[in-house]
């Protein structure tokens, strides 16, 4: 059976993340182990709260080498809301930069927008490239955030970018790197299209 492992550093959704996972027929541990994290097939990475705070949670667990030695393994990482934040090089927050993990360029800021925090079902625009995403192309998702990452100057140039628009501001609403997935909304709350979305990264790992 495909192995997954849950990162446990004491941020992020861990039960609806799991149920999620498991719903795929995965077997599902929850873990701040890093041998376990780091011998699973597929490693989700949750999140929910402020970028400082959850990379400090992350640091205390040694979480950010675990992500790191994951993709040098060539091992599938997801990353989930703040779990997709920090997978960038840094996030600012009321003028406090925060180094984040680095496995992307770019920066997490504060949307530019007045109605905050951007929360609720919404579509995206998939990249043609993206072989997860593509797969639930008109579906919509649930997002609730403040911050997310806006520019894609510094993307790898084999990057897949999803985007997304909240009062016609653009943001990266999901990114497939390699191994590594990442979504800024919830694919444990969307419901069928979220559903199917894990269930497809699951299957990739098989």
């Amino acid at each position: 059976m495909t192995s997954v492992a849950i990162l446990d550093y004491g941020s992020g959704n861990i039960h609806s993340a799991t149920r999620a996972a498991a719903a795929t027929g995965a077997d599902v541990t929850v873990t701040s182990d890093s041998a376990v994290a780091l011998a699973a097939d597929g490693l989700i990475v949750p999140g929910v709260g402020a970028f400082a705070a959850c990379m400090e949670q992350l640091h205390a667990i040694g979480g950010d080498d675990i992500i790191r030695t994951r993709c040098e393994r060539g091992r599938p990482v997801f990353g989930i809301c703040v779990g997709h934040q920090i997978l960038f090089s840094r996030g600012v927050e009321h003028g406090i930069e925060t180094d984040g993990v680095g496995v992307f360029p770019g920066v997490i800021d504060r949307l530019p927008t007045e109605r905050l925090p951007h929360m609720g079902w919404n579509t995206i625009a998939p990249d043609p490239a993206a072989s997860l995403l593509a797969q639930v192309r008109g579906e919509r998702f649930y997002f609730v955030h403040s911050y997310a990452a806006l520019d894609a100057s510094d993307a790898p140039a084999d990057a897949a970018l999803t985007w997304c628009e909240h009062e016609d501001v653009s943001f990266i609403a999901a990114v497939e790197w390699g191994v590594v997935t990442s979504t800024q909304f919830h694919p444990e709350k969307s419901g069928v299209a979220g559903a199917a979305l894990l269930r497809a990264w699951v299957d990739g790992l098989r």
